[in-house]
């Protein structure tokens, strides 16, 4: 049965109508909402069902306990599909929490082509550290004034961090040159799989660095 428009004169509903129109699964039409004469329409299983007149396609996906969905409002005619709008919002919710949840996992390491060895071992173990709470790491380098005249250094240098945490995770893509920054996402292996090579970060020194080595013993005082 379809649900009845507020009335015209209803600030409540205008109000609500307000709403919704910053929530991209309210704008999308579906069965009485889809005003053009005839849509073309897929069946819940994806078959096509071709050009029918709209109220026979809402009437016949009401039948089934379905709803007509709008899925390409721009097509001439748009299409639409007979599925569970419910269950359709409860998945798009779902992936875009999914998708947040990602992106709020990746971790940055930034390198620069002259790098010191000192710098570029922390910086390593600090990416060790990242992969090994599970989070991906996007190795990033970026170049400064005439470097770029030898990308190729700073390829070396993101190619060789890529070869130094193997151990710990594996590059989704070979490394890329995007404006004066190379980019190269990795992620972590399984648990079971993961091997450090280097010294975890909280295990060093104050800061980060390495704790310097020991004093050497004093020589014995000479004589009595």
């Amino acid at each position: 049965m379809a649900i009845p428009a507020p009335f015209a004169g209803s600030s409540s509903g205008n109000r609500s109508y307000q709403r919704r129109a910053y929530d991209p699964i309210a704008s999308i039409r579906r069965n009485h909402r889809i005003k053009v004469p005839q849509v073309r329409v897929i069946s819940p299983e994806g078959k096509q069902l071709g050009i029918i007149d709209t109220p026979k396609a809402v009437n016949l996906a009401l039948e089934v306990g379905l709803d007509l969905v709008e899925v390409a409002p721009n097509a001439q005619p748009p299409v639409c599909r007979i599925m569970d709008f419910g269950k359709y919002v409860y998945e798009e919710h779902k992936k875009h929490s999914h998708a947040k949840t990602t992106a709020s996992k990746i971790k940055e390491i930034e390198f620069t082509a002259r790098i010191e060895q000192h710098d570029f071992f922390t910086k390593l173990r600090h990416a060790e550290d990242f992969l090994d709470h599970g989070n991906k790491v996007k190795l990033k380098l970026k170049f400064r004034g005439r470097e770029m005249a030898h990308t190729e250094i700073g390829f070396d240098v993101v190619k060789r961090a890529v070869t130094e945490l193997t151990g710990m995770g594996h590059p989704d893509t070979d490394p890329k040159l995007i404006g004066r920054n190379i980019h190269v996402m990795l992620t972590p292996l399984p648990t079971n799989k993961r091997k450090r090579k280097f010294q975890p970060v909280d295990e060093e020194g104050v800061d980060g660095e390495e704790a310097p080595p020991a004093a050497p013993a004093a020589p014995p005082a000479e004589g009595g």
